[in-house]
Formats: structure tokens, C-alpha cells, sequence
């Protein structure tokens, strides 16, 4: 899978998420402090949603210190369903009820244990098709 990561600062748990992604066989398309770029929570956030509703990302994990700046900035950008999870289950639900294509986690909050846990909800939940009228609702223009 071709995977869009990000963060506005490299740490320990970065790298340990960019090497879990690696060792699972993804694509990892890097941007942001991961690889020395001088970019804020906001730029790199609409990077990664870019690269994925371009198609040049199947999904894009993301980081910045709470996570809710980068989701906020991911979101902006059409077609993107980004999802703040802090637990396996948020991120299971995310994908299974939300169809997100987008996962943030916390610099904060995240630990290397949880992470692992949350990569594996994220990339082994399918979307429920009884979903599909939901989902569809998020890409309807706004009145």
C-alpha cells in the first residue's frame, strides 16, 4: 500500500511508525520533519491529504503534538476523512464506519505499544458496506 506520512517534528515514535510502515511491506512517501523539511503541523497536514486525494497515497498517517491541528488541516482539503485516534478502537471505527483515509495520532499522547496497536485496527478494517449511504453523505457540497 502507498502510504503518506507525516509529522512537524521527528521523534522516537515517528521513526518507530515509519519503520513499523516500512517493515509491512508499504510504500512510504515521507514529508515534513520525518525528512528534514522545515514545515508547520498545518503544511504538513495538507501535504499528506493532498498526496491522498490526489491518488498518489492509498491512506496517509499523520502526526503533530495533539493531533488536532494536523486532522483539521488534513480535513480541509476535498476528499480526505482524516481521523484523530488515540486507541485501536477509535481507529477501527474510523475506517470501518467512516471510510477514513487519513489517521492521526498524537505526539503526546502515542506510545510506540499503542501505535503498533492502532496501525494494526487501521490497515486490517474494512469499510461496512451498510456505511456506504453515511460515507456518501461526507463528499455531498455544502449547502
Amino acid at each position: 500500500m502507498r502510504i503518506a506520512f507525516g509529522s512537524d517534528e521527528r521523534t522516537p515514535l515517528t521513526d518507530f511508525v515509519l519503520d513499523e510502515l516500512l517493515s509491512r511491506g508499504h510504500d512510504v512517501r515521507a514529508v515534513g520533519a520525518v525528512v528534514d523539511e522545515d514545515k508547520q503541523w498545518a503544511e504538513v497536514g495538507r501535504e499528506v491529504g493532498s498526496l491522498v486525494a490526489r491518488g498518489e497515497a492509498d491512506s496517509g498517517v499523520l502526526f503533530c503534538w495533539t493531533g488536532t491541528g494536523a486532522s483539521i488541516a488534513a480535513n480541509k482539503v476535498r476528499g480526505v476523512r482524516a481521523a484523530l485516534c488515540t486507541d485501536a478502537p477509535t481507529a477501527a471505527g474510523a475506517r470501518r464506519w467512516n471510510d477514513a483515509n487519513v489517521l492521526v495520532m498524537s505526539l503526546r499522547l502515542a506510545s510506540p505499544e499503542v501505535a503498533r496497536e492502532v496501525l494494526d485496527a487501521w490497515f486490517s478494517t474494512g469499510v461496512d458496506p451498510d456505511e456506504a449511504a453515511n460515507i456518501a453523505r461526507l463528499e455531498a457540497p455544502d449547502s
